[in-house]
């Protein structure tokens, strides 16, 4: 899996994704034309006008539902512009602050940001980001008449089934809207390093099968009360077709999540209480007989932290954490993204040949 980004190209777009690579040209449309002394409006045999039928009154409830939100929402939606690469971002609060993805900003110290409701540039600077949940946020120089902030929806009232909205600028056409639904919750999801992803594994996302494009990162999913219940992050990509992208299959960071990082960064500048478990330790994966995975190496213990305590030690294999097989550095990010600081996990780890399994009383990363 990989993060989301796009550059404009002069003929195509093409994007470097974490999940996929991906381009695409965009072709002009055509439009039909009248005839005779045609004036746009059909006439029947009587002479008055005909108009198309009505919506049945479902549909038409549920579209005028999809407009209200895209009128809500769309103008808290930004296009972020960093290094010549474009992504998006949700503006947070009044006072300028706006959140995005932490693979958007990169090593970029400042931006080029534009709103849904205007072409006017403007400058922003980065307050902090946090790749280790690549989240970050950049404040607007100054603040422009009219400004609107997203309201956030509580993550755990999301629902497997419920209809939402991805906004964004995907590949570079901003202020653009998909449409889908909730496919799975509590996904635990690790990004690719390539195509500027930051590795991170990042657990409860929000799996959703609106389309999650190159520069959809940073964005907003948004349910039809009008709440941002998700930061459009990663789309993924299916090996057997060569690592294209696996049509329907996107996935956002839960907005409770990037409340709290948000709120902890604007307060602090920095992130203070991550809420991620950790081991307290270096480790890399290590290879069996045949050359596969077979489990993670300590390499390094951190006085005083979690497997210090649990009396882990360097040149300990890892296997085992709780009832999750660990077989690489990136299944122990996983297994310990579905934990939490504090909670007691049990350890298998071999020692000199020899088995053991010890509890450990999960430090915070």
């Amino acid at each position: 899996m990989d993060a989301c980004r796009t550059r404009a190209r002069r003929r195509a777009l093409r994007c470097a994704v974490a999940l996929t690579g991906c381009s695409v040209v965009l072709l002009a449309g055509c439009s039909g034309s009248r005839s005779g002394s045609d004036s746009g409006s059909a006439k029947d045999e009587e002479g008055s006008s005909t108009t198309q039928a009505a919506l049945p009154a479902a549909d038409s409830d549920l579209q005028e539902g999809y407009l209200k939100v895209i009128k809500d929402v769309l103008p808290s939606v930004v296009q972020i512009q960093a290094d010549g690469d474009l992504g998006s971002g949700v503006v947070y609060d009044g006072r300028g602050h706006v959140v995005t993805n932490a693979h958007v900003v990169g090593d970029a110290r400042t931006f080029r940001v534009t709103t849904a409701n205007s072409e006017d540039v403007l400058s922003a600077k980065l307050v902090h980001s946090y790749p280790e949940q690549d989240l970050a946020v950049i404040r607007l120089d100054e603040v422009p008449d009219g400004l609107k902030a997203a309201a956030f929806g509580d993550s755990s009232k999301v629902e497997v089934g419920q209809i939402v909205l991805a906004m964004g600028s995907p590949l570079g056409l901003s202020s653009s809207v998909t449409q889908g639904i909730v496919s799975a919750t509590g996904r635990t999801v690790t990004e690719g390093r390539t195509g500027g992803g930051t590795g991170a594994t990042i657990g409860n996302m929000v799996q959703t099968s609106a389309a999650i494009n190159p520069g959809n990162s940073g964005g907003a999913l948004v349910n039809l009360d009008g709440e941002v219940i998700g930061i459009p992050t990663l789309a993924a990509t299916d090996p057997g077709i060569g690592d294209s992208a696996a049509p329907g299959i996107g996935f956002a960071i839960p907005a409770s999540m990037v409340k709290t990082v948000a709120d902890q960064i604007i307060k602090d500048g920095k992130v203070t209480d991550s809420g991620r478990a950790a081991l307290g330790i270096t480790a890399r994966t290590v290879v069996d007989g045949d050359y596969r995975p077979a489990g993670v190496a300590v390499v390094e213990v951190r006085d005083g932290g979690a497997a210090d305590e649990a009396g882990i030690e360097p040149g300990d294999v890892i296997t085992g954490l709780g009832d999750a097989d660990i077989t690489t550095i990136t299944s122990l990010a996983e297994a310990l993204a579905s934990e939490r600081p504090g909670e007691k996990v049990a350890v298998t780890f071999t020692r000199d040949g020899s088995e053991k399994t010890v509890d450990v009383t999960l430090g915070e990363q």
